[in-house]
Order: C-alpha cells, then sequence, then structure tokens
C-alpha cells in the first residue's frame, strides 16, 4: 500500500509552510532517516526526515510552492516491493480521513508507535509534552 506523505506540522501553531526544496527525486530509494525535503516556516527551515522504506513514487506538490497546508498530501512513497508506477498513479487515492486506520508519514524525523497499517502516533519530545497540535 503506497505511503502518502504530507505536509508536516513543525510547529504548534504552523498551519501552513513552503516546500523549498526536494533533496530525493521520484525513483529515488528512500531510507528511513534520509533527508527528503527542506521545509521552510515563518521562522525556520527544516530538514523532512523519511521514517519508512520504498522509493519515492510520485511528488505531488513542486519544490518552491509556498503556502502549503498542513497534512496536505505532497509526496507518495512506494512500499519495498510495491509497484511504483501503480503507487504513483493513485496518488492520493484511498487515503483515509483523518483517525483512520491508514499508515501516512507526517511528523519529519520521528517514528511511529504503530506498525504500518495502523494509524501512527509519532514519539517525540513534542508528544510527550503534549507540546504539538
Amino acid at each position: 500500500m503506497p505511503i502518502n506523505i504530507l505536509m508536516p506540522a513543525l510547529s504548534p501553531t504552523m498551519e501552513k509552510g513552503n516546500l523549498a526544496k526536494w533533496l530525493k527525486r521520484e525513483g529515488d530509494a528512500v531510507k528511513a532517516g534520509d533527508i527528503l525535503a527542506e521545509i521552510e516556516t515563518d521562522k525556520a527551515t527544516m530538514e523532512y526526515e523519511a521514517v519508512d522504506e520504498g522509493v519515492l513514487a510520485k511528488i505531488v506538490v513542486p519544490e518552491g510552492t509556498a503556502d502549503v497546508p498542513v497534512n496536505q498530501l505532497i509526496a507518495v512513497l512506494a512500499a519495498e516491493g510495491e509497484d511504483v508506477k501503480a503507487a504513483a498513479a493513485g496518488a492520493g487515492k484511498g487515503a483515509a480521513p483523518p483517525g483512520g486506520n491508514h499508515h501516512q508519514q507526517g511528523f519529519p524525523g520521528h517514528r511511529p508507535s504503530s506498525p504500518p497499517g495502523r494509524q501512527s502516533r509519532w514519539n517525540c519530545p513534542a508528544q510527550r509534552t503534549g507540546v504539538h497540535s
């Protein structure tokens, strides 16, 4: 099943950000920990780290795009062994609504606490302290 990569909320008050630069290209292999893109907020530019492995099947939001809403689909990752063209063709289709039972990558550099196919919760200091939204 393709993994939807969403625009992350990089701060508790962030509602939108700028996708400054993609550091991976469509068709590139991605490992957990690889830097996918640079995201700009009104205060800083931060690196967006992959938490899953596979192939970057489709970039939905091109670099240089401003005011991308948090949780908007920005790219699709084909899981290992998955057909990359099929994952790209299905970009954004079949995504579960918030709170649904679907694995999505949306908070950079943090590991989900549940396995793929289940709702992800991000293990990060902000989550433990209740700082992020």
